[in-house]
């Protein structure tokens, strides 16, 4: 095969590489009623961001930007959701990370922001506490939990309904939430 024919071919290559991994835009319309940019949302419960930038496989450093934060949704792509939250202006990049998540940007969207405050009275004194911390403790309730440390990464837990959620402290260390029936019964680290 000539030398310019193989150039041409390895060009192609790269070509559609490249294109493969660029992020899809949504058209507008597309995104529901309920996913609308310059919309106030909250965040569903409490996370850690570094550096303006959350991933949803969810680790447990960095600065916590606590449940109920009011956010105004700037963009959406297929790999990225952008926010500026509101109480100081920063932006915060939200990173999808589907093989850890299973999850499209959009649900991983419906999972982080919501329309309304998540009321919080519907746990106790002492889980109101370990939510707006970004904590789990003993004793605390599946939602509980969720509400303080959200979703643990669905490829090691593919079940909520399971007795053992894997979280990430960050990329090399995990924790596991083990519960007892609706109660959390000891922390694995």
């Amino acid at each position: 095969m000539p030398l310019n024919n193989r150039v041409l071919i390895v060009f192609v290559v790269f070509a559609v590489l490249g294109l493969s991994a660029c992020a899809k835009k949504y058209a507008p319309g597309q995104l529901g009623p309920d996913v609308q940019t310059g919309t106030l949302y909250y965040t569903q419960f409490s996370l850690f961001q570094e550096k303006g930038h959350y991933r949803t496989t969810n680790y447990r450093r960095g600065y916590l930007v606590p449940i109920n934060t009011p956010v105004t949704l700037v963009s959406i792509d297929s790999k990225r959701i952008e926010v500026k939250m509101n109480d100081g202006g920063e932006t915060l990049i939200v990173e999808n990370v589907p093989k850890h998540t299973n999850d499209e940007v959009l649900t991983a969207f419906r999972k982080l922001f919501g329309k309304r405050k998540v009321n919080l009275a519907q746990f106790t004194a002492s889980e109101q506490k370990l939510i707006l911390g970004g904590k789990v403790d003993k004793g605390m309730s599946r939602e509980a939990v969720l509400a303080a440390i959200g979703y643990p990464p669905a490829h090691m837990t593919p079940d909520l309904k399971g007795d053992d959620w894997t979280y990430w402290s960050n990329r090399y260390d995990r924790f596991i939430v083990r519960f007892k029936g609706n109660r959390v019964a000891e922390i694995v680290n």
